[in-house]
């Protein structure tokens, strides 16, 4: 295993498409619910504990090889906004192009023709880290970041924030993303034996009713 492969799949850099997405927070910029880098850190909290918990779930356990299709339904289940589902199928077909170019896989080649319109991203995303060579721990760890690192960089560009505000923002949270991604390896561990509905399932309604209001604007600056 090459642990430098885990760079390379959280960098923001990574073609995966994640650039276009603010993980809610431009909805809820907007809401006035982030005004500056205290609340950008309470929304990112949130987020971490929530959908962020559930992609790393989802992520370990894809990257544990279990059965994509199944899990594919649980993120399915555990997402209720369409327009939320819409967006991690996108994010996710993208992020699989970059991986096959990346780390050429029969599994990935597998999940293109079962989802060719795209799986849920933190699918993706695990067996991604599989093909890296990676294990759960480093997918549970990249979804869980990912969860925080998306908005905090929307919110640079969404109010100008200080980009060193919105880093010392993620540096606080980090000892929550060690306890977040311990959480979800944990969790998937279980689910080989137990089955899917083992993953965690953190509801996020704020961001789900956002997801489906920042749908219907005429103009905005992320798609998601």
């Amino acid at each position: 295993m090459s642990r430098a492969a885990l760079l390379v799949l959280a960098d923001g850099r990574f073609p995966a498409g994640g650039h276009a997405h603010s993980g809610g927070a431009e909805a809820a910029v907007k809401a006035g619910r982030i005004s500056g880098a205290t609340s950008l850190e309470e929304f990112c909290r949130g987020r971490l504990h929530t959908a962020g918990l559930m992609a790393a779930g989802l992520s370990a356990a894809a990257a544990l090889g279990i059965d994509p299709v199944a899990l594919d339904r649980a993120a399915d289940a555990r997402t209720p906004s369409p327009a939320l589902r819409v967006a991690a199928r996108k994010l996710g077909r993208q992020l699989l192009r970059a991986a096959r170019a990346t780390w050429p896989s029969a599994e990935l080649d597998a999940l293109g023709r079962e989802f060719p319109k795209g799986a849920h991203q933190p699918v993706v995303l695990g067996l991604a880290a599989r093909a890296a060579g990676l294990g759960p721990v480093d997918a549970a760890y990249c979804a869980a970041y990912e969860s925080v690192s998306g908005p905090a960089s929307a919110t640079v560009r969404l109010l100008s924030l200080d980009p060193f505000d919105a880093t010392r923002a993620l540096a606080r949270l980090a000892p929550e993303v060690d306890r977040v991604a311990d959480r979800a390896v944990e969790a998937a561990r279980t689910a080989v034996g137990e089955g899917v509905d083992a993953l965690p399932a953190g509801s996020a309604p704020l961001l789900e009713i956002g997801a489906e209001t920042h749908a219907g604007w005429p103009v905005r600056l992320f798609a998601s």
